[in-house]
């Protein structure tokens, strides 16, 4: 028996010390902790349960029969994060530069059928040099057991990549598939294909960092939600960001005490649209005074910025906040922004997370770059998904909302289910000078008339009554009641129930 235990002790410290004190020296002087420094700081103090800790590879070419780590490169198990139950695992790149082996694939994949068995987010701290190539087609294999995984994990439980060091080739799809991507700047990679590579083939020079790092995927491609400025804070963030999402879909988010009044009402709003309908407005002011202490984790901050989305608190209970942001391109809809605010409403959806739509909307962005690249398309996919959604669904109209883009966003023929509108609110086809030039296009020249009749257009349609009137808006309210108004459409939600047709899955226009 002391045999054992001296043998059991031995390869837990193999384990801890994972590649050895030179390696682990030389991840921190790259700025970057190991992979259980990364879980001690995410997870609360002495919840971790580790899995699997002795396992090893089993190859046994190249060399590799006298290379064995126990652990093998990935630390995986399960802990708490503020109280609530998550699982996890943190590549190791010490050990083999965190290289996927088959053993290695095969600890993930257990963490995640467990977490799906209980209902409970999966947490990925990715940090890999790719597949392990002495075991070729077994390490190919283990990543396709993983992406498996994620497929069937999507829309069940929540699904989160924080990468933080070189994440290549065909590890990159396992994070393209979960539902939140974050980044660390200036330490963190993702691409398909490396800068060699793309110089050997397109005769681009780039550094890894221009093709794939934080900032790239961030702002220029839109594959990360976050970039953050080192290990310490992506963690930290990440730790606030888990408290705003449900542990799986048979769960309600937590609900968080809050401070703030229900009926808190904000007199600055009412002044916060302009007189003049061509001037911009910052759209975060308005988020940030409605929802609970003004506690707003925004996605994707520095990527399509002409709209905003992330998550926010109501009465101590977690919203979906999506909004057109009229200080970028003016609010316009165009690709980028369809594509981000689309996939943001399919995971409150699927989360049963109630969405709140901020609108000021001109209408989509007109040109060729956006029609040859696909603008119906990507458009139709905001469209199909405030349609599809069950959740609830409240709709504030600050300012305009013109043509297609009105149906869009989460208007009442999209099975909203409170409409409401500021009295500054303007609902039609298009703007008042366009519309008369179309309508009244033989008094083109007579500056009189035309200004005659972009007032009357502006009288009947500057204003949300005509939509009122016909029931497309249940209220109009005054700006600074509307924190108020959200949260009584809230609780009076709270048990709405509503439900598609049957169907294998829907088929929405990718």
């Amino acid at each position: 028996m002391q045999e054992i235990l001296a043998k059991l002790d031995a390869m837990r410290s193999g384990a801890r010390l994972g590649g050895g004190e030179k390696r682990v020296a030389s991840q921190h002087a790259k700025g970057k902790l190991t992979a259980r420094e990364r879980i001690e700081l995410f997870l609360d103090e002495g919840s971790f349960e580790e899995f699997d800790m002795f396992v090893q590879h089993r190859c046994n070419d190249f060399g590799m029969e006298g290379q064995k780590v126990p652990g093998d490169g990935v630390v995986t198990g399960h802990g708490t994060v503020n109280g609530r139950l998550v699982f996890v695992f943190s590549q190791d790149f010490t050990v083999f530069g965190g290289s996927l082996s088959e053993a290695h694939a095969e600890k993930i994949c257990k963490i995640m059928d467990q977490a799906m068995k209980v209902g409970a987010p999966v947490i990925g701290l990715n940090d890999s040099g790719g597949a392990r190539i002495q075991e070729g087609v077994a390490s190919l294999g283990g990543y396709a057991e993983v992406f498996q995984r994620n497929v069937n994990a999507s829309g069940v439980i929540p699904q989160i990549s924080l990468i933080m060091g070189p994440c290549a080739g065909g590890a990159v799809y396992s994070p393209a598939m979960t539902d939140f991507i974050f980044m660390v700047k200036d330490s963190s990679y993702m691409f398909v294909t490396g800068p060699d590579v793309v110089k050997t083939v397109t005769h681009e020079v780039v550094t890894a960092e221009e093709l794939g790092g934080a900032i790239t995927h961030s702002s220029k491609s839109g594959v990360a939600d976050m970039a953050f400025e080192n290990d310490v804070e992506a963690l930290l963030q990440l730790r606030r960001f888990i408290d705003f999402l449900p542990a799986s879909n048979r769960e309600k988010a937590p609900e968080r005490p809050t401070a703030d009044p229900i009926d808190r009402d904000d007199l600055s709003l009412d002044t916060l649209v302009p007189e003049n309908p061509n001037k911009p407005y910052d759209m975060k002011e308005l988020i940030l005074k409605t929802v609970d202490e003004g506690d707003f984790f925004e996605l994707q901050p520095d990527y399509a910025k002409n709209i905003i989305i992330g998550f926010g608190r109501m009465n101590g209970s977690t919203v979906g906040i999506v909004a057109n942001q009229p200080m970028v391109l003016a609010g316009c809809l165009d690709i980028d922004s369809s594509k981000k605010a689309a996939r943001f409403v399919r995971f409150c959806d699927a989360f049963e997370i109630p969405i709140l739509t901020l609108v000021d909307v001109p209408g989509f962005m007109p040109g060729t770059s956006q029609e040859y690249g696909g603008i119906i398309k990507h458009g139709a996919k905001l469209l199909f998904a405030y349609a599809e959604a069950t959740v609830p669904k409240i709709t504030v109209i600050t300012r305009k909302a013109y043509g297609g883009a009105y149906d869009v966003m989460a208007s009442k023929h999209l099975r909203g289910d409170i409409n409401y509108a500021w009295p500054s609110a303007e609902i039609a086809v298009m703007g008042p000078k366009g519309a008369v030039e179309i309508i009244f296009r033989g008094d083109i020249g007579d500056t009189a008339k035309i200004e005659a009749r972009t007032e009357e257009y502006r009288q009947k349609f500057a204003n949300p009554f005509v939509a009122a009137s016909r029931g497309y808006i249940d209220d109009v309210i005054m700006p600074h009641g509307t924190r108020r108004r959200v949260i009584k459409a809230l609780s009076m939600l709270k048990n709405k129930q509503l439900q598609n047709p049957w169907r294998k899955h829907d088929n929405i226009p990718l």
